[in-house]
């Protein structure tokens, strides 16, 4: 069950066209991955159809190759792709260039490819923009939601293994994600407390 357009539709965003697209798109479902920092993450995840919308297609080597300036004005246009248009735009073109260079332009051989969870986290951290947390996050996503389940992953991607509300891994409807921003409200004051 890797195909990822045999599972059932992601529904992070409560935008049913920009859940589609995350749910037929891999490539969608990495960049709405990349935007999740720093901004509201069901307005992240309407990053990719909005880019989509913008120039027509979401193709990594189309991506990659345009022309750094104009694409960062493309996704500065209101409504933004994220809260910081300009430093976005260079890793969506960096992480563009990777799927595109290192992978062929498909997005799925980063997983399909990945024998274990742990490799798998590893060449998900390898992305331009995805440290050690967000990588495990994003597989447990894709575990989840897609059926993406390499031998081992619950122990590379930890605690959001784990049923409950700690990540987007665990959205799948505007209830699930209060849960989550609940616990990561709860998570942040905890860590203010204890310092």
């Amino acid at each position: 069950m890797r195909d990822m357009a045999s599972t059932h539709t992601v529904h992070i965003t409560g935008d049913p066209a920009a859940d589609e697209l995350l749910s037929t798109d891999p490539f969608a479902l990495l960049l709405g991955m990349l935007l999740d920092q720093q901004f509201p993450m069901e307005r992240a995840f309407i990053g990719p159809a909005k880019l989509k919308d913008r120039l027509g297609t979401l193709d990594p080597a189309t991506l990659a190759e345009a022309e750094p300036e104009a694409f960062a004005a493309l996704c500065a246009q209101p409504p933004a792709v994220h809260r910081f248009p300009g430093s976005m735009a260079a890793r969506i073109q960096a992480v563009a260039r990777v799927v595109s260079q290192e992978y062929a332009g498909d997005t799925t051989r980063l997983w399909n490819e990945a024998a274990t969870g742990a490799e798998l986290v590893k060449r998900i951290a390898a992305l331009p923009g995805f440290g050690a947390q967000k990588a495990k996050i994003f597989a447990a996503l894709l575990a989840k939601q897609c059926g993406v389940r390499p031998a081992g992953w619950e122990k590379a991607v930890g605690d959001y293994a784990l049923e409950g509300y700690r990540s987007v891994a665990d959205v799948v409807d505007e209830a699930s994600l209060g849960k989550v921003r609940e616990f990561k409200k709860a998570m942040k004051a905890a860590a203010r407390a204890s310092h």
